[in-house]
Order: C-alpha cells, then sequence, then structure tokens
C-alpha cells in the first residue's frame, strides 16, 4: 500500500481491500451512506464494493447515465433532491465511485448539499485515477463550457484501486493515458518517455507508474491549492482542449484525455512559433501524440466557433486567452497571453493536416 501525503485527507494507492476504506467506513457506522456512479461503474466496480464490505449493505445507490453530456446542472439538482428525499444529513457521506466525470460532479453534490457533506473517492479510470480525483476541483459543465461551475473542496479521503482498471475498455485507459503524458511533459522527461513506452504494451499499468504520475499531481496542488501559480502547469493543452471537447462532445470515440492530447499537440506547435520549444522537441511531442489521438477534422465556421470559445475559458484574466506552453519536454511554464489571431492560426496550420475522426 502506497500512501501519498496530501492536503489534509488520506490518499492511498493499492488494494482497497487492504486500506483504511473499511475503518473510514466504520466511523459512519451511525449514518446514511450513498454511492455515486454511472451506469459504466454500476455493475462492476459499485458491486464488486457493496460485495466487500458489510458497511455498506444499507448504503443508498445513485446511478446517472454514462457520458459527459450528463455532467449538467440539472442533473446535480435532480440529486440533491434524491438526496433530500433519502433525507440525508449534513453528517453523513457520499462515496463518488467512477470516472472523472462522477469525482468532479460527486464532489460538487457534496460540497455544496447542506453547506457541505463529507465525501470519499474511489476512482475506477485512469484519468481519475492520475488526474481528476485529486487536487479538491470540483465542478459541472455549463453547455458546452467545460467544469464552468464548481468549487474546490476536498475529499476525507480518496482510494485507488488498479483492480478497477481492468474494467476499462482501450479507449478509457488512452484517455487516462494522455493526463500521464501531460505529467511528463510539464515536469518530467522521464516520466513522458516511461509512459510512451508503457502505451506500447498490452500489460496491465505497472503500480510504480501510476504513482509516480500520482505523485507528481498531488505534489504540485499541494503546494498551490488554489491555483494561484505553480498549479496552472496542470492546464497544459486544456486551453485547446476543453473547446475541442466541447464542440464534439457527444460524438463516440471522444474523450476528456483525447481532447487534451490534441490541446497538448496544438498548445506544443504555438510553444514553437512562440521561440520557446526547439523544432526538434515540438517535431517530437507532435509525432508521439499523434500516433495515438487523432487530430479531427474541422471546417472554418467549426474553427471560428471554438475560437470564439476560447475567449470564455475560465482560465482567462482581463479578458485575455490565458495558456501553458512548453520550454521544453518536461518544462512547461504558465500566464502566457494569446490573442485570436494566434489561436486562428493554430487552428489553420492543423487543418491542413486533417485525419478523420475515428
Amino acid at each position: 500500500m502506497h500512501l501519498i501525503q496530501s492536503n489534509g485527507y488520506q490518499l492511498e494507492l493499492g488494494s482497497i481491500l487492504e486500506s483504511s476504506f473499511s475503518e473510514k467506513l466504520q466511523s459512519f457506522s451511525n449514518e446514511k451512506i450513498v454511492l455515486f456512479a454511472d451506469e459504466n461503474t454500476s455493475e462492476a466496480c459499485v458491486s464488486y464494493l457493496l460485495t466487500q464490505f458489510e458497511q455498506l449493505s444499507e448504503a443508498e445507490v445513485i446511478m446517472i447515465p454514462a457520458g459527459e453530456i450528463h455532467k449538467t446542472v440539472e442533473i446535480v439538482e435532480n440529486i440533491w433532491e434524491v438526496l433530500s428525499d433519502y433525507q440525508v444529513g449534513r453528517h453523513d457521506l457520499l462515496i463518488n465511485i467512477g470516472g472523472g466525470m462522477i469525482t468532479d460532479m460527486g464532489g460538487f453534490i457534496a460540497s455544496c448539499y447542506k453547506r457541505g457533506i463529507e465525501f470519499i473517492n474511489v476512482p475506477t479510470s485512469l484519468l481519475g485515477m492520475v488526474d481528476a480525483s485529486i487536487g479538491g476541483k470540483t465542478g459541472v459543465n455549463l453547455g458546452h463550457f467545460k467544469n464552468q461551475i464548481g468549487v474546490f473542496s476536498h475529499p476525507i479521503a480518496v482510494y485507488i484501486d488498479p483492480i478497477f482498471l481492468s474494467t476499462l475498455p482501450k479507449a478509457e485507459l488512452m484517455s487516462g493515458y494522455a493526463e500521464l503524458l501531460k505529467h511528463g511533459l510539464i515536469s518530467d522527461a522521464l516520466l513522458y518517455a516511461e509512459v510512451l513506452a508503457q502505451m506500447e504494451e498490452a500489460e496491465s499499468i505497472p503500480v510504480e507508474l501510476l504513482r509516480d504520475g500520482i505523485e507528481i499531481k498531488n505534489k504540485v496542488v499541494t503546494a498551490d491549492p488554489l491555483e494561484k501559480g505553480e498549479r496552472k502547469k496542470l492546464n497544459f493543452g486544456h486551453t485547446f482542449g476543453h473547446v475541442i471537447e466541447g464542440f464534439y462532445m457527444g460524438r463516440e470515440g471522444v474523450s476528456h484525455g483525447w481532447a487534451v492530447a490534441i490541446g497538448m499537440i496544438f498548445e506544443s506547435y504555438l510553444s514553437y512559433k512562440r521561440g520557446l520549444l526547439t523544432l526538434k522537441d515540438y517535431q517530437k511531442i507532435e509525432l508521439d501524440l499523434k500516433k495515438w489521438y487523432n487530430i479531427p477534422p474541422f471546417s472554418n465556421e467549426d474553427m471560428q466557433e471554438m475560437v470564439n470559445w476560447l475567449s470564455n475559458d475560465k482560465k482567462n484574466r482581463s479578458g485575455k486567452i490565458q495558456c501553458c506552453l512548453l520550454e521544453g519536454i518536461g518544462k512547461c511554464t504558465f500566464d502566457h497571453e494569446i490573442s485570436q489571431d494566434e489561436a486562428v492560426e493554430v487552428f489553420l496550420h492543423f487543418k491542413n493536416q486533417q485525419i478523420n475522426l475515428n
């Protein structure tokens, strides 16, 4: 069991059966416990926990449809009403079991319901394990805009059990790999190389690789919990990635990680055009990522709409588009202002290299 120091909560990597999860549940023995999941994780992951932990025998289960299109204020409001119907109180517990969508939503639901109830994250996707469940960011989408409504709020514990990765289809693993690649690109060239090598393997992901990726994310957010400085580096690939994700939301094959991977290609190109990243490093990043993540086709009208959306990104300041740029593999800088003209130039560059989205 790997115990990772975090901001006032437990972060444990290893078998949940050998973790402090059972002890944590016992501390809520006189309270209500509610499990929150989507239809992708309900059958395998929720059933596994219900079978293994007798403390969950009387737990209620709230299940929603899978997919980012359901990460909305309307769905959250419905869940608040269900919690109220269950007479869940301020001393009760919500357990979020699923990928990044579930831990984002569940954390937001718990943090606002009756001014806040305790919650635990049990991420079941690779992306959830190495990124979304860690760091205290919660939220839901507002229309096409990613995570526009949310708060910073930490769970009382995060339990990361690699056993759940065996339930994932390849597309979900690839989404998580994108965030691991990002962690390498922003701070650790060796991790970046190790992740690329692992992507070539069909075998299970080594726990050590998970630990290294988790520790990078956790170290950054522990030092800068409210994203005032260094934590902004974790947004590399997300300025362009979020508008791409929003624009293609609901289409088969589209995921957060896929959009971030495309965003990283775009922002690496912009880093090169700004003279921050060498041509050699840019070409390597582009080649590495394009091998696994297709750039979608888009028209001039699509491009202009996405560029306009950049102006409403939640990371913007004083009406200026903010972006993270690379100075090398493993070295990221933040707070770069980019113009709409620059954004158009980036989209145009890749429009000429379009590959059909599978």
